[in-house]
């Protein structure tokens, strides 16, 4: 049987025109660091050619060392700048600060890690494998919706989110912009490119 959390977690899914507020589980992700656009960066490159092998070495390692298999898991991002219209209207992308990563089953140990850290070492790997960290995420209480189209035409969705949705729900931002993946733009024309966006929040008192 092959586990795919993308078919356990409800918050994997979300709808296009709706905003939803959430609650996301603590999950485990291989997470590695950069700033800069994504476009323009090559240490968002090395980033993503160092997160995919090791999520492959460690899914073929768990298989064999547990008898546990799963589906690799879709690239994810958390986003962040001083200026959060940073995202919003300006869309300064040479302003971003960002944490790519890739979700992992929580049977997953810093071991585990290490081992197939060894074993990319040896084939394929990026240049930032060494770079790579597992780490826990809980964002818990999110409001999140699904984009369709170009990441470049993401702005006036998030800014009704910061702006509208959040406030009128009640609720203030909290942790860092996060997007999930859910289609590869190498194989995927821009207009039918499918993300979640998601943006953790916690409720005003009062």
């Amino acid at each position: 049987m092959t586990v795919d959390l993308k078919k356990l977690i409800p918050t994997y899914t979300a709808r296009r025109g709706r905003f939803e507020v959430v609650d996301v589980p603590p999950l485990d992700y291989l997470m590695v660091d950069g700033h800069g656009d994504p476009n323009m960066s090559q240490a968002y490159v090395d980033a993503v050619a160092s997160l995919y092998p090791l999520a492959y070495r460690l899914k073929s390692l768990l298989r064999d060392a547990l008898g546990v298999d799963h589906v690799v898991m879709p690239l994810e991002a958390l986003w962040w700048a001083d200026d959060m219209a940073a995202f919003t209207s300006a869309r300064d992308k040479s302003r971003w600060d960002w944490t790519l990563m890739i979700a992992v089953p929580d049977a997953v140990t810093p071991d585990h890690v290490e081992a197939a850290r060894a074993a990319a070492a040896r084939g394929t790997h990026g240049p930032r494998t060494g770079d790579v960290r597992l780490e826990r995420l809980h964002e818990g209480l999110c409001v999140q919706t699904l984009h369709v189209g170009p990441y470049d035409a993401e702005g006036p969705v998030l800014a009704e989110l910061h702006e509208r949705v959040v406030p009128g729900e009640g609720l203030r931002m909290t942790g860092r912009h996060h997007e999930i993946y859910l289609g590869d733009p190498r194989r995927t024309a821009p207009e039918r490119l499918r993300t979640i966006l998601r943006q953790p929040v916690e409720r005003v008192a009062g």
